[in-house]
């Protein structure tokens, strides 16, 4: 509604003072009307006229529109504008627009590590992106979802270091352990790895040792050697581990898994072919990206062992997801943490590919917690899991002496983690989000299914509107409804 409206008020002023101009419009507070805007200000400076006197003729232009039920200045002179209850019940009805169609966006989210503990913050991600990747579906944009992670690094290294110190090489020692509990296995391994890594400089060797050849794995597409068989193994049994978590959350199902050692290649070979363009250099032995001449850090792209690291593999990525999909935008979506990094990444590579670097968005969240804890770290080992949220919300459910139902578990967690701003941290309160009254999921549920009710019983799936005589609280539903961009 909005849009369209702005258009009007655009058009007015063209007819009155033969000016093109955007104007600004935004929602005051009921009391004051529907739409408000300052376009008679925006007009002050080059109309060398007053702003209240500019007003005043734009409402008596307002007047031939039938849609505006009333006008009136405020302050200095904004225009607030009440519209008619037929507008207001037309907006409501009219076809929703496809602001978008014709349009290719993806969208990347969620991004679990292979090997590594599965954690809140990607359940966090992973419901914020299903939630962005389905409005912009219905917006008409043809919306491909993307999960990206981590297959190769040297997350995989100390997870792998420490089952080889396990069970050796033997895939059958590997076999025994059921599969149900691989995942929290592999992440108490990660965790030793990690530990080893920085206090063991013989450990730490090893683990690089590891390292290398794990990406000697995907280069020589090796399925036989004994260290190979585990790996695979592993890496098919994360996979599962991440599937199931998607499947109890009845998330969209992403389009295309792209692990890291589809990209890193082609990472790799962009970055050393960049540097003899002069946009990567050399620095200690290790290939970097100067972000300092662009106001923002230094960052390794190839270290001096000559592995490619996430920032390599980030350019990968990129490249991919254009030669594949030439997206008019590509929005990614991680932790607060990697919005630094991101920022290099994106600008390196926009100094040789800058149409894919100037379309891609990247949008960043805060840690997720529970009521009263700290912030975890899946390198320490103190992580809250993905399904620690959920059983929260069971548990909550249980205490309150609600039935058990899976239903309203999941949306008493997807609506108390998707109802806050995205970029800030967010504290899960289990009680607050599993309540049957306030704004939680539970009541949304509740009242969504007394409103089915009553068309129910109205014996009708069309209600045929008025298009005036709305009592008062009728039609400040109505205005809010209106809002929504249609027609």
């Amino acid at each position: 509604m909005l849009d369209t409206y702005k258009q009007k008020i655009k058009q007015a002023v063209m007819d009155v003072f033969q000016v093109d101009i955007e104007p600004s419009v935004s929602i005051p507070e009921e009391k004051f009307g529907d739409i408000s805007t300052n376009v008679a200000m925006q007009l002050s400076k080059p109309l060398k006229q007053n702003p209240r006197e500019i007003a005043e003729k734009l409402i008596e232009a307002f007047g031939k529109e039938e849609d505006f039920k009333a006008c009136e200045i405020a302050g200095p002179g904004f225009i607030n504008i009440t519209m008619t209850d037929k507008a207001l019940t037309d907006a409501i009805q009219a076809k929703p627009k496809g602001v978008l169609s014709g349009e290719k966006i993806l969208v990347e989210y969620s991004d679990p590590n292979p090997f590594k503990p599965l954690h809140a913050g990607h359940l966090y991600t992973t419901l914020v992106g299903d939630v962005i990747a389905r409005l912009l579906e219905n917006a008409g944009a043809e919306t491909i979802r993307l999960n990206y992670g981590g297959d190769v690094g040297l997350h995989v290294a100390k997870c792998m270091w420490a089952i080889t110190k396990e069970v050796g090489d033997d895939v059958g020692k590997v076999k025994l352990i059921p599969e149900s509990d691989r995942a929290v296995w592999m992440g108490q391994k990660y965790v030793q790895g990690n530990t080893a890594y920085a206090e063991d400089e013989k450990s730490k060797a090893e683990i690089i040792g590891i390292n290398k050849k794990i990406y000697t794995i995907h280069k020589e597409d090796d399925h036989k050697s004994n260290i190979a068989q585990i790996y695979w193994l592993l890496r098919d049994n994360s996979y599962a581990f991440f599937k199931k978590l998607y499947d109890e959350l009845q998330v969209h199902e992403f389009d295309r898994f792209i692990p890291e050692s589809e990209v890193t290649k082609l990472g790799y070979d962009t970055v050393v072919e960049q540097l003899k363009a002069g946009v990567y250099e050399v620095s200690d032995g290790a290939v970097i990206f100067d972000g300092e001449n662009h106001g923002l850090h230094k960052r390794v792209f190839i270290n001096s062992e000559g592995i490619p690291t996430y920032e390599a593999k980030d350019v990968g990525l990129s490249l991919t997801k254009w030669l594949d999909y030439k997206f008019n935008k590509s929005i990614i979506i991680t932790a607060n943490e990697q919005s630094q990094y991101m920022q290099v990444v994106i600008k390196s590579i926009e100094q040789f590919a800058p149409e894919p670097a100037n379309r891609t968005v990247h949008l960043t969240h805060g840690v997720l917690k529970l009521v009263g804890g700290e912030k975890m770290s899946s390198r320490k080992g103190n992580i809250l899991s993905a399904f620690d949220i959920l059983e929260a919300a069971r548990a909550a459910g249980k205490q309150n002496k609600q039935a058990e139902n899976e239903e309203v578990v999941l949306a008493a967690v997807k609506y108390a983690l998707v109802k806050n701003r995205i970029g800030g941290d967010i504290i899960y309160d289990p009680q607050e989000s599993i309540a049957m009254e306030g704004n939680s999921g539970p009541y949304l549920q509740y009242a969504h299914a007394r409103a089915r009710s009553i068309l129910r019983k109205a014996n009708s799936s069309i209600i045929a509107l008025e298009s005036s005589g709305y009592e008062d609280s009728e039609r400040s539903l109505l205005r809010k409804l209106a809002y929504y961009e249609t027609e």
